[in-house]
């Protein structure tokens, strides 16, 4: 028998829920559904794929809810799982060879997050921890809650792979007042978990981020600039996420000049293309024309990023822009044919060709 049980806490996401448990029926694993206060037909739906769902009176605290739901599994290894994250494609016995290669370390999966920027469909990925043996770890934080070691004499790094399982996460769809709704509950956890920890980086981007995704930018900036003025390690994934959403912030207020600052930090991250992609942005905006065509260049020979287009289409379309507003029309036609369907390259190349009168 597979001794994975997948954990899933949800309120009120009736269909995503039902999405998200379809995709799981055939695999051969537990699944507990923890119900924090549903108004909807959300625990209809869950007793339809599983018997283990249960309910939870809501604490205003996520870790609470996700480790009720640890407390109801009967096996070994948990994979927790958000209702609004549905599973792609996972390789169970490769998931299992790792779990058996790494018995004591957190499994991370493929996270690919949908979301709109000013009109514009969105594509980013990432990889987050979610399988891991219960019997060493729970979880920690109010809000934005991560996996730690049970032991409190635990003080050694947790260690992790990179599990077979890629998701689709829509949490960052919906209506802008669904939106907004989530973003200022976020906002009001997350507070109150600041004032327990004042001096954690995480919980100060995870505020700031609450704010960015409200286009609250001019807010966001005071939190991250005091995560960045804390000791921190620029090779952990949330630092990186600091120091490039501190970068569109000054971007979106406007703060052209004062984001060239960022540029410091080009020795540590001339390899990662969604630093090398905004810089690219900072210099153009800041009419660096060169060293913005260096970086978006650049950027495109990375094969990673978090942002999708940040190393392909998105970049060689900036490059064209700057030609374009250069007047070197022939230069920018061949960074837009470049970008394949992407639309604002395809409408540059529409302008370029229009005849004038």
């Amino acid at each position: 028998m597979h001794n994975i049980s997948i954990c899933i806490i949800t309120k009120n996401e009736c269909q995503n829920l039902d999405t998200c448990l379809n995709r799981l029926q055939n695999l051969d694993v537990e699944i507990v559904v923890v119900d924090t206060g549903s108004t909807d037909n959300s625990k209809d739906i869950a007793f339809r794929y599983t018997d283990s769902v249960y309910d939870f009176v809501w604490c205003d605290d996520f870790s609470a809810a996700r480790n009720f739901a640890i407390s109801k599994a009967t096996r070994d290894y948990i994979f927790m799982l958000d209702t609004d994250e549905f599973v792609d494609n996972i390789d169970m016995n490769e998931l299992y060879r790792l779990i058996k290669a790494h018995p004591s370390s957190v499994g991370r999966m493929h996270r690919k997050n949908l979301y709109q920027t000013d009109g514009n469909e969105m594509t980013s990925n990432e990889l987050v921890n979610r399988i891991f043996p219960k019997a060493l770890f729970h979880y920690e934080g109010r809000i934005h809650e991560q996996i730690t070691f049970i032991s409190q004499n635990d003080n050694s790094t947790i260690s992790t792979y990179i599990a077979p399982i890629f998701t689709t996460h829509v949490g960052y769809q919906g209506s802008e007042s669904n939106k907004a709704q989530k973003s200022n509950r976020n906002l009001s956890l997350l507070l109150k978990e600041l004032e327990n920890r004042p001096d954690d980086p995480y919980i100060l981007y995870q505020i700031a981020k609450a704010y960015f995704y409200n286009k609250g930018y001019g807010e966001a900036i005071p939190y991250l600039e005091q995560a960045m003025e804390l000791p921190l390690d620029i090779k952990l994934s949330y630092v990186h996420n600091i120091i490039i959403t501190y970068a569109y912030c000054l971007i979106y207020t406007k703060r052209y000049s004062d984001a060239l600052m960022l540029e410091a930090l080009y020795t540590d991250l001339n390899e990662d293309a969604d630093y090398l992609f905004v810089m690219g942005l900072i210099y153009m905006y800041n009419a660096h024309f060169e060293n913005a065509i260096t970086c978006f260049e650049k950027a495109t020979t990375i094969p990673d990023c978090t942002v999708e287009g940040v190393n392909s289409y998105s970049a060689l379309y900036n490059i064209g822009v700057i030609f374009e507003c250069l007047g070197d029309k022939e230069k920018a036609m061949v960074y837009y044919t470049k970008c394949g369907n992407y639309k604002p390259a395809t409408d540059g190349i529409l302008r370029i060709e229009m005849p004038t009168t």
